[in-house]
């Protein structure tokens, strides 16, 4: 009775897999969780029927295309269902699927854009307060030394004196820019915005930048 209430596993679409796989957008493992199998099968089976990602200089080609004569309201607006979705009868992409493809490569990089000018945003404010606590470095540590004068050990002034001093908003300024520099680039590898191959999954990346590996 057990084995006849389970809920049977859905048969692989392989048509659909092979669509995606030609179009090129998704790593190995992200395409792997997008259709419930494993990145192993899905090689496995490209290798045996000799597929190849004939579709994906087209989207990288139309992607770039695009983010030189489209307007860039334009490109930021335009939302593709669940991301990557893609879908069409036969094996090879359509049209559709190229184009799905590349508005969700428009979506990628808008937020990128955006991403970046938060970054130097932070950066020029990071900036500034260097620029003032160098400025105004002696007046700051007098004010912190008149607050604790009364404390009965050093500890809170030295604290206080490390917060305001320029080794700790240089390090805040560094991690920034390692952050940026991280995580722009796993997003990209996800999508297979980049021409060059990435021997390294980017959810394997991912846990290793953030100590999970």
């Amino acid at each position: 009775m057990g084995g006849d209430s389970m809920t049977k596993r859905k048969p692989i679409d392989w048509e659909a897999i092979e669509r995606d796989y030609r179009v090129g957008q998704l790593s190995l493992r992200a395409l792997a969780t997008k259709h419930d199998t494993t990145p192993g099968a899905i090689s496995k089976k490209a290798k045996a029927n000799s597929w190849t990602q004939d579709a994906s200089q087209e989207v990288r080609e139309r992607t770039r295309a695009a983010l030189l004569t489209a307007p860039r309201k334009e490109q930021e607006s335009k939302e593709t269902p669940n991301g990557n979705s893609v879908s069409s009868d036969g094996n090879a992409p359509t049209p559709a699927d190229i184009e799905t493809a590349v508005q969700t490569n428009l979506q990628v990089i808008g937020r990128h854009r955006r991403d970046i000018a938060k970054g130097h945003g932070l950066v020029a404010m990071l900036f500034q307060q260097l620029e003032e606590a160098a400025t105004h470095r002696e007046e700051i540590e007098d004010a912190i030394c008149e607050e604790t004068k009364g404390d009965e050990n050093s500890r809170r002034r030295n604290q206080m004196l490390k917060l305001v001093g320029l080794p700790t908003h240089a390090g805040v300024l560094r991690d920034l820019s390692t952050a940026l520099k991280n995580l722009i680039p796993l997003e990209r590898q996800a999508y297979n915005l980049d021409e060059q191959e990435h021997e390294e999954p980017y959810e394997e990346r991912l846990k290793r930048l953030m100590g999970e590996g």
